[in-house]
């Protein structure tokens, strides 16, 4: 008999031992799944302070930002000069550089020629536009090869240059298309260094704030980069004078929503920078 109390007694206690056991498991998991969760929750917070969202696309990004319509192509030279050589050189790019403009044999126009006046001193700069695109570029560097004018105006020009650089861009669809502009006017080329993935947010933002800079007929073109130094893009503005371009600047933040296109756009870019630029007698933007 005593022993079988016993036996009851000791089988009561360790079911009651087995069901503490499990309970404490049960209580320790669902701790462990709490945590696990409000840690997975936090990690996913934190990791999207870091992590952008892309909007998958199915075209490149040139296709998306041009004027499908035209197959214009661009060509900015950038070319530093001897300070002591800057008169003569450019007075040997007055001679050929409109004759080649006017020259139909060529598929090329030249949009604008400049010297800087602030930002990289003592350095040229020239804008040139093909019609026709790659083919049209090709030909007609082909074609100045045999051009024994042009052959002897890069040997000479040579000679006065410290360094030389060159992109070639496509224009944005939202801006116009440049054109010869009376003058006199200064030009300043604002070039921005974007981080790589972000054109696209780029010009979605800029299709709706290049309204906010019309009202002065200061916008000229706007440009991204396909050869050179790629995730580049450059505005050209016309302004009568340094005075004129702070009051257009300063009007643009009175217009609703130019704040906020500023806002979302400084965090895309890596580097930018500005040229003052003046025409030279050859340019057709004046």
């Amino acid at each position: 008999m005593a022993t079988r109390v016993l036996q009851r007694i000791s089988n009561g206690l360790y079911l009651a031992n087995n069901m503490a056991n499990s309970a404490g498991h049960a209580v320790i998991l669902s701790r462990g799944l709490a945590v696990s969760s409000t840690r997975y929750k936090e990690d996913s917070w934190f990791k999207s302070l870091f992590v952008r969202k892309v909007d998958p696309r199915k075209d490149a990004h040139a296709n998306l930002l041009t004027k499908n319509e035209e197959s214009n192509l661009y060509k900015i030279q950038f070319h530093n000069v001897k300070p002591e050589c800057l008169d003569a050189y450019n007075k040997i790019c007055e001679e050929i550089l409109p004759a080649i403009h006017a020259d139909k044999y060529y598929p090329c126009e030249l949009v604008g020629t400049w010297n800087t006046w602030y930002g990289e001193q003592d350095q040229a700069v020239h804008l040139w536009r093909y019609r026709g695109g790659y083919p049209a570029l090709t030909e007609v560097m082909t074609k100045l090869r045999e051009n024994k004018e042009f052959v002897e105006y890069r040997k000479e020009r040579g000679k006065m240059l410290l360094s030389r650089r060159n992109q070639l861009l496509l224009e944005f669809s939202f801006w116009n298309e440049p054109v010869p502009r009376e003058g006199p006017n200064i030009y300043e080329l604002r070039s921005y260094q974007l981080r790589p993935g972000t054109m696209i947010e780029w010009g979605n933002y800029w299709a709706r704030a290049i309204g906010y800079r019309q009202h002065n007929s200061e916008a000229v073109g706007g440009f991204f980069s396909q050869i050179g130094n790629l995730y580049m893009v450059h505005h050209l503005w016309a302004y009568k004078d340094l005075q004129s371009r702070e009051n257009t600047r300063n009007a643009a933040w009175q217009h609703e929503g130019w704040d906020e296109v500023v806002y979302y756009t400084v965090p895309l870019i890596q580097h930018m920078d500005s040229r003052i630029m003046i025409p030279t007698k050859a340019s057709p933007l004046k």
